[in-house]
């Protein structure tokens, strides 16, 4: 996972400190947005843990502090449940006019109510995962429920939630009564996971079962047995993450991933907006290669020279295990390391010259098995023998011709 922080403005012009975490060994397929509980920030563990296993599964992931939480600018005393939902959606605008416009949204506790609302009116988002989430305005209420008479009568009141204190204003609950999470939820034609734990007392599982029954199919429903409301244990999260990001395999048609076919062997096709991120299929294998970040790259395949090592350290390994089996000798687990370098040619006449350089392969062979100093050196002729090790020394022909 590649962490980066980074910052957006919010509708009033503030701005809110947000993370996005890239995966590691590939361009990201798809976007998500991450919107923590109340009580939470970006850095929360449970967060972190679902965005390191999206981010594994190919998903760029966003998450945010919403205004007066966390390190976002704002307070958060003069908020109400609709501009955190706005926070949202200016969340979702900047992926959209810096990366891609997000696909997948996951809400925790009151951020999973918040992502009910904008996945509402982001029309980009294919599908909605819900954690702990309240699912109508009674059960939201229930989690002001020290302060609701203090906040009717004096307009405002601190009240616990999660163990923090916070300053909630009329303004805030009013708002929240306005809204009708059952009635959006049951109109959305959107795909819905709802996740909650039989064992969370800050918001009943009831909650789930009253979204999953107004939610239209496709709608799944996963039981986070045992976990608290917070996700605090680690493995909780981690198990969510996992879940998430299978369930959302199925369910996101990312819309920019080219449908490549070959009219020889392999195809390399190289979008117009990347400098060397390439997609590659070969033999109906999909994969992608690159340049190292010190060439200008972004490290997430292997660089052009070292596919050709790599064929070339391929074939000598099945070549040898080949031959070991006709002779019946034991090899055991074969190993071959290649490295590749330019070097002058042994005879050098010109070495200033840059044609005097050759590609210089050196390969290095390992066998577990017990073997005789006989077969070794045998083997390390045949090695000699593969037959991508006689193309890279014979003279080759490259004829290059425009599709038609």
């Amino acid at each position: 996972m590649r962490r980066q922080n980074i910052s957006f403005e919010n509708s009033d012009g503030e701005t809110l400190s947000a993370v996005i975490e890239m995966p590691v060994d590939q361009k990201p397929h798809s976007y998500a947005l991450f919107a923590h509980c109340f009580t939470c920030n970006k850095n929360f563990r449970a967060v972190r843990s679902i965005s390191r296993a999206l981010s594994s599964a190919g998903f760029g992931v966003l998450s945010f502090d919403f205004t007066g939480l966390g390190t976002s600018e704002g307070e958060f005393a003069e908020t109400t449940f609709s501009s955190s939902v706005d926070d949202l959606v200016c969340a979702a605008n900047y992926l959209s006019t810096n990366y891609k416009a997000p696909s997948l949204i996951v809400g925790h506790s009151l951020g999973g109510s918040a992502v009910i609302l904008a996945a509402n009116v982001l029309e980009s988002i294919q599908a909605v995962v819900t954690i702990g989430s309240p699912a109508d305005p009674e059960h939201v209420k229930h989690l002001f429920a020290g302060g609701i008479g203090e906040i009717n009568e004096a307009g405002a009141a601190t009240v616990n939630i999660g163990g923090r204190p916070f300053t909630i204003k009329k303004e805030f609950v009013e708002d929240v009564e306005s809204q009708n999470l059952i009635d959006i939820v049951g109109r959305m034609r959107k795909s819905f996971l709802f996740m909650h734990s039989p064992q969370d007392r800050t918001v009943g599982i009831e909650n789930a079962a009253a979204l999953y029954g107004a939610a239209k199919h496709p709608k799944s429903f996963v039981s986070l047995d045992g976990a608290d409301h917070l996700l605090s244990n680690a493995d909780d999260g981690i198990y969510a993450g996992e879940l998430i990001a299978s369930w959302a395999r199925r369910y996101i048609q990312p819309a920019d991933i080219p449908n490549l076919s070959s009219k020889g062997d392999v195809v390399a096709f190289l979008p117009s907006d990347e400098k060397f991120t390439t997609e590659i299929m070969a033999g109906g294998h999909r994969f992608v290669a690159d340049e190292p970040v010190g060439f200008g790259g972004k490290d997430f395949g292997p660089s052009p020279y070292h596919l050709v090592a790599s064929g070339l350290a391929a074939c000598t390994v099945m070549t040898l295990r080949m031959y070991a089996d006709r002779k019946g000798w034991f090899l055991g687990d074969v190993s071959c390391h290649v490295s590749h370098e330019k070097t002058h040619r042994e005879d050098c006449g010109d070495c200033d010259n840059p044609k005097a350089r050759i590609d210089h392969f050196k390969r290095e062979l390992e066998f577990s098995g017990e073997l005789s100093e006989a077969q070794t050196t045998r083997l390390l002729e045949i090695a000699d023998k593969c037959p991508v090790h006689k193309t890279l020394e014979n003279s080759s022909r490259i004829e290059t011709n425009l599709v038609a």
